[in-house]
């Protein structure tokens, strides 16, 4: 077997593998007695068909599997000891003589690859990148206090109506022969009309209230129909007045600020009073905005890394075809659409393992697991759960760690978390405090900009 490499471009080749009889023949020999012992044939013992008619019967594709494994086991093993820096996986020749693998002896194979175009990317104090400090304001931590209070609150019944209470009781049609509903729940604070919310003002428990439906929900005829627990077509039937008999009213109140509360959210004994508290919402605020900061950071590094490296030339023909073969269940025009893009996140890719490489940078077992956790956390934390037992942190993260695709994305979330460290480093950092609303901002302006 002779393999060799011809460069046809400054980021293409073709890989040739020129084979001969001598060696394939043991493979296939090997392969065709081991195919005798598995073949079931009329008027024959199973594993004893002759071997010269299962040669015969199945020869042909025999050869032709193991010189296709031989193929690619040479492909892989040629690039791995020339260590060619190969983008996508190897295309065979377009247009080359097809080989009759019946009656060829002596076959040749092409392969197009496309390799990686050859940059440096380095960084020192000498490149000056922005970084994004977050304030944390008097007001954010209040927020977050009355957040929490929320969220940990409770209901109780009250005489008299205010703005978001909930009221229930009895509604009667006002017309001649009309709907009776014995138990409705009303939250006039959510009425379409002004006027018909303002009939409620200071109810009381007790109070008889006349208003119009129709006008206090016009538009939305799902939540009347619902309300006059009807069929949506008969909703145009019941456009006049109704009375409301008041039989309760339910305010929910937000929970007080104790040692209950401060157990609950940070756990047992974190903190002793609401000094404390605040002090603690206020450090985890500066955390999250730390990971925020980064991000932001890791954002403009990949922006000013892809403008210091300039344009890289990629051989296109060759990975347009590599996208369309990975992607023949996707919609027709779906390479069109997205290669611009895919050699847009390529060349970010090239530089990331420019930065691996530069930095030494690994990812082990317990840098995955980790992120797992924190991956985990924080979707809790979308749900305002903060105070999870690491038992229950753990059990979702195995979950997590059981997925192929989810292990990849917390890998390179892995990478990308320790380039931003090393960065951070490496370069000169141009703090800026901003506040949490003008940080947000500076998303929505590039937003805007690749709009």
């Amino acid at each position: 077997m002779n393999i060799s490499l011809e460069k046809n471009g400054s980021v293409s080749a073709v890989i040739t593998i020129n084979i001969e009889k001598a060696d394939y023949e043991e493979r296939v020999a090997k392969a065709i007695k081991a195919l005798v012992r598995k073949v079931s044939m009329p008027g024959f013992r199973p594993g004893k068909v002759p071997v010269g008619l299962v040669k015969k019967m199945y020869g042909t594709s025999v050869k032709a599997e193991e010189i296709n494994k031989m193929l690619g086991e040479s492909l892989y093993n040629y690039i791995q000891e020339n260590k060619l820096e190969v983008l996508g996986e190897p295309l065979p020749v377009q247009n080359e003589q097809p080989i009759d693998m019946e009656k060829d002896e002596n076959m040749s194979f092409g392969f197009e690859v496309a390799l990686s175009p050859e940059f440096e990317v380095s960084l020192s104090a000498d490149d000056t990148i922005d970084y994004y400090d977050i304030a944390v304001s008097d007001e954010m931590v209040d927020n977050k206090v009355k957040e929490i209070a929320a969220r940990n609150g409770h209901t109780e019944d009250v005489d008299n109506f205010e703005g978001r209470d909930i009221m229930r009781g009895s509604l009667t049609e006002s017309a001649e022969g009309g709907l009776s509903i014995d138990t409705v729940s009303l939250m006039p604070e959510y009425f379409q009309s002004a006027d018909q919310k303002a009939l409620f003002q200071g109810a009381k428990k007790g109070d008889v209230i006349t208003f119009n439906p129709a006008a206090a929900y016009e538009g939305r005829d799902a939540e009347l129909a619902a309300l006059l627990k009807v069929e949506k077509d008969d909703v145009p039937n019941h456009k006049g007045d109704f009375t409301f008999q008041i039989n309760e009213i339910s305010r929910y109140v937000p929970a007080e600020l104790n040692q209950e509360l401060f157990d609950k959210e940070l756990g047992e004994g974190v903190v002793s009073s609401e000094e404390e508290f605040r002090a603690k919402l206020r450090s985890n605020l500066e955390t999250m905005h730390v990971a925020d900061s980064d991000y932001k950071f890791l954002v403009d590094l990949r922006k000013y890394l892809e403008d210091k490296v300039g344009t890289l030339t990629f051989a296109n023909d060759i990975l347009r075809r590599v996208m369309e073969a990975n992607n023949t269940k996707k919609e027709e025009n779906f390479v069109e659409e997205n290669f611009e893009k895919s050699l847009v996140e390529l060349k970010w890719h090239l530089i990331k393992e420019k930065l691996v490489a530069a930095y030494s940078i690994k990812v082990e077992d317990k840098d995955v697991k980790a992120m797992a956790l924190q991956a985990t956390r924080f979707q809790f934390a979308q749900y305002g759960i903060n105070n999870i037992p690491d038992e229950y942190l753990e059990n979702y993260a195995a979950e997590m760690l059981k997925k192929k695709e989810q292990v990849s994305q917390l890998v390179d979330r892995c990478i990308e978390n320790k380039i931003t460290e090393a960065a951070k480093a490496a370069v000169t950092l141009n703090h800026k405090s901003v506040s949490r609303e003008d940080f947000m901002k500076l998303f929505e302006t590039k937003a805007e900009e690749e709009a």
